[in-house]
């Protein structure tokens, strides 16, 4: 019996502690706002700038930003829209998607290689 009760005040102990700390009706002090970033500056883009091409009856659009072509959406008369992305900042064109892939990712990883040399 002496077990039980020496357990069972070890448990209520650490409650015992909880109560004794003082309440307090003062709210939490409220932190500091964060610095506003800065304003923009004229002439800084925001947006990419957009150029439409229609050659025949299909319509291109060139996506650069800051002067650099990174995205090129082809609409053909017939079927879906596909783009080719610069992946690496080279300005060509390194894949191609359309918009059927929208969840396919294909993993595209070296796993061995051999130097010729």
């Amino acid at each position: 019996m002496s077990r039980l009760f020496i357990f069972s005040l070890l448990l209520l102990l650490p409650t015992f502690g909880f109560a004794v700390e003082p309440l307090s009706n003062e709210p939490a002090a409220v932190p500091e706002p964060p610095d506003l970033p800065p304003q923009v500056q004229s002439g800084e883009e925001m947006e990419p700038d957009i150029t439409i091409i229609r050659k025949g009856k299909d319509t291109i659009q060139e996506f650069r930003r800051n002067g650099k072509l990174y995205m090129v959406k082809i609409q053909p008369q017939v079927g879906p829209a596909y783009y080719m992305l610069d992946t690496n900042g080279d300005e060509q064109m390194d894949v191609k998607k359309n918009d059927l892939d929208e969840n396919t990712n294909i993993n595209k990883w070296t796993l061995f290689e051999w130097d010729f040399n």
